[in-house]
């Protein structure tokens, strides 16, 4: 992994002053998301803070799934997180589940019972949630508040059995009804959900909740450092009552910091399944989604993204950053990695008319000119070529420096060529251009007999491979959400526009998952879902140039 430098933030501070003090004497964090769907570039944020922070000071990160939802969860999100958090860069010291504490923290539940700190409660969620009160109005005391100490352990014990149905007894915490903090209100720490468990299968018909489950694991893990979310703030007094009541050996310090808000993205895993489902996008790993996969397979970087996330810090204070931001990290990362090559992505036919008609000659054209080291590449030319239909206009405007008639340019790496003749067909449409090239122009000859203003790239009909490329926009438009209209509403229908050209026949050799800038379209990468031996298929995965300027971000 490159090197990187470690700005100090809130948190980072926190460290240094727990390790200078001896609070601390080493750094354990975790990333813990829930298998309940795939990772997106918020996450990488998490992952990135929690791994380096720990590996600044020599500590240890665990990968844990909080997989106390059966009814969400699945293998299939599970394995993706791993391959996500692997393909970013890191590795974790213990991988670990909710549901490998699920013993102990019924055990735990067990002890709150005893001391009179949870009971069981009859009330269905509905009527738990009628009586939490307001933010300022206290909540209402369930008259099942006061159940005794044993009638609370027998009726605890025959939940785990599988005696009640679903939503029929929760256990919550006895903590305090008028607390101004809502979540102290006598919160649910266990529901019954008769489902199969994607780890313990038919074991437990009792799942913990989330604020009683994490707590426990990051205690019983050692965790140091727990990071979270701002949205988490509240909670923290709840964490810690959890973490004390339970009698837990170790405490761990609940910090929290702004997540990651991106313009035109949605960054909940909620909405973004509602996408896959929909059938909006073809996958999680569609290349408009912001899931790790789909940025992946776009062919963003994992470095790009690494340092992106560094670039934005640590704040205590919610913001939303520009994605352009992002698009430039990769643009950053890929110029000098990328090699550059030609593509004609809307193919539009020239006969050089006085070029030898069997004649094939090889032309020599550098890989990367701000990477000497990737060396050059032959290219084949011919009397026939594709360019780029809007490279060509029969009536164009004031200072436009393409192919027009009786206009001259440069082919990219080879001759001039002159516009002679434009045939159309019986619609009008324009087909195929008449031109003429001169001979004393090849590049690289050193001609300096005149100059020409336009430069514009080709491929060579005869031996050009057909591709496809696939060009994107946001997926979801930036507007406010007018009253009634959710995000759905604001889909993009010009995310994704296909079209099909040709590139040089040098790309036959390219692999799933290679990078390329193409002349003046931008970087792409071959897609690895839809390319076959037959069919090469480009995702682009920025255009070269941005408006974006990351000092005005600073």
């Amino acid at each position: 992994m490159e090197e990187k430098n470690s700005p100090s933030n809130f948190i980072r501070n926190i460290v240094v002053e727990d390790l200078k003090t001896g609070k601390r004497d080493q750094i354990i964090t975790r990333f813990p998301p829930e298998p309940n769907g795939y990772l997106h570039i918020g996450h990488a944020k998490s992952i990135v803070l929690n791994f380096e922070l720990a590996d600044e000071f020599k500590g240890k990160t665990n990968l844990r799934f909080d997989d106390t939802n059966p009814l969400k969860e699945d293998t299939e999100y599970v394995e993706a997180i791993k391959e996500d958090v692997k393909w970013l860069g890191f590795e974790w010291d213990g991988l670990f589940f909710a549901s490998d504490y699920f013993e102990e923290m019924y055990n735990r539940a067990i002890i709150l019972i005893k001391k009179g700190l949870a009971y069981v409660d009859d009330l269905s969620a509905e009527e738990i949630r009628q009586t939490r009160g307001t933010l300022t109005e206290p909540g209402k005391e369930s008259p099942y508040r006061n159940r005794s100490i044993d009638e609370n352990l027998d009726l605890f014990e025959r939940m785990r059995k599988g005696e009640f149905k679903d939503g029929e007894k929760v256990l919550r915490a006895k903590i305090d009804m008028a607390s101004p903090n809502l979540n102290l209100r006598d919160p649910v720490l266990y529901r019954i959900s008769h489902a199969t468990h994607h780890n313990t299968g038919d074991k437990w018909c009792i799942y913990p909740m989330y604020d009683y489950a994490h707590p426990i694991e990051d205690a019983i893990e050692g965790v140091t450092h727990s990071l979270c979310t701002l949205e988490f703030e509240d909670h923290r007094p709840l964490y810690d009552w959890v973490v004390r009541e339970t009698e837990m050996e170790h405490q761990p310090q609940q910090i929290e910091f702004a997540r990651l808000n991106l313009t035109n993205t949605v960054m909940s895993k909620r909405k973004l399944k509602l996408l896959v489902d929909e059938k909006i996008v073809d996958g999680w790993d569609d290349p408009r989604m912001p899931t790790i996969s789909g940025l992946r397979r776009r062919g963003y970087t994992s470095e790009s993204i690494r340092n992106f996330v560094r670039e934005i810090g640590v704040a205590k204070a919610n913001s939303k950053v520009d994605a352009q931001m992002l698009e430039h990290f990769v643009r950053e990362d890929l110029k000098l990695k990328a090699p550059r090559t030609m593509g004609v992505l809307r193919p539009l036919k020239v006969v050089i008319t006085n070029y030898p008609e069997d004649q094939v000659e090889m032309l020599e054209a550098e890989n990367n000119p701000e990477n000497p080291e990737m060396g050059n590449r032959q290219i084949p030319f011919s009397r026939e070529i594709y360019i780029e239909q809007d490279d060509f206009m029969e009536n164009p405007p004031n200072k436009y420096y393409r192919l027009f008639p009786g206009n001259e340019v440069r082919l990219k790496h080879a001759y001039f060529i002159k516009c002679n003749d434009v045939i159309k067909d019986q619609n009008g449409n324009v087909i195929e251009l008449h031109c003429t090239y001169d001979p004393e122009t090849k590049s690289g000859t050193g001609f300096t007999g005149r100059k020409v203003k336009g430069t514009i790239h080709w491929v060579d009909a005869k031996h050009a491979v057909s591709a496809e490329f696939r060009l994107y926009e946001p997926l979801i438009l930036e507007e406010d959400q007018e009253e009634g209209t959710t995000f759905l509403d604001h889909i993009n229908a010009n995310s994704l526009e296909v079209v099909h050209g040709f590139v040089e026949p040098n790309m036959k050799e390219a692999k799933v998952q290679d990078k390329f800038q193409f002349f003046r379209h931008g970087y792409f990468n071959v897609d690895p879902r839809y390319t076959t031996n037959e069919n090469l298929v480009f995702n682009r995965i920025v255009s070269l140039k941005s408006s974006f300027k990351l000092e005005e971000h600073k």
